[in-house]
């Protein structure tokens, strides 16, 4: 290992311990490929499984594995119709695992999620039967209020112009806590603990992947 994921490493290892006693399980990882293998060694073929859009989730390669392989993948970026995207995210909510990574993670275990429609963090909350989180070590924070300014001041401007969202941030490149039509800031997300344990699989991985 290099120093810096020697150094992410030791963070990891600190997050795996305070996510198991908020009843969360976490995992440790040098690279997306070692990744990708333990998600999908540990997803049965067959599984029903759905996502939320992550970037993170597409670098790492393991949504383009996941199409290869024998599983039901419930996609509604694949909808042809608003109505058919309703359809699939109802089917989502009954799925096996739902794929997806986080915008931020305290070093106290904390999830940190900022959502526009909410479709995601409802996933999250309740629903699917286990989360898996693919989370890069460029979304580690000291506590829930970096967290927050992590995610509106340095993730926010960059997936507003890959959304092509009309937003006082993706002018200025800072939060404006605006309330226009585009703002993906419509619901903040701490995920203290998780109800049902071992739920919530958070994958951490040292590299920086998404926003």
């Amino acid at each position: 290992m290099t120093h810096k994921q020697t150094a992410f490493a030791a963070a990891a290892q600190t997050m795996i311990k305070n996510l198991e006693k908020r009843g969360m399980e976490g995992y440790f990882f040098e690279d997306s490929a070692s990744c990708t293998d333990a998600i999908l060694a540990s997803i049965p073929e067959g599984s029903m499984i759905s996502w939320g859009g992550s970037e993170s989730i597409k670098q790492t390669g393991l949504m383009d594995r996941i199409r290869q392989g024998n599983y039901k993948l419930i996609d509604r970026f694949s909808a042809s119709s608003p109505e058919e995207a309703r359809n699939l995210y109802a089917q989502s909510v009954l799925s096996d695992y739902y794929l997806m990574s986080s915008n931020a993670v305290t070093l106290d275990g904390e999830l940190i999620n900022i959502d526009g429609s909410g479709n995601r963090v409802a996933c999250l909350i309740h629903g699917p039967k286990n989360v898996v989180m693919v989370v890069g070590m460029n979304k580690i924070v000291t506590d829930v209020n970096s967290g927050i300014d992590r995610v509106r001041n340095f993730a926010a401007p960059p997936n507003a112009a890959r959304l092509n969202r009309q937003t006082p941030c993706l002018t200025a490149g800072i939060c404006g806590d605006c309330l226009s039509p585009d703002c993906m800031c419509s619901q903040i997300v701490i995920t203290r603990r998780s109800g049902i344990k071992g739920r919530i699989k958070v994958y951490f991985v040292a590299q920086e992947l998404g926003y």
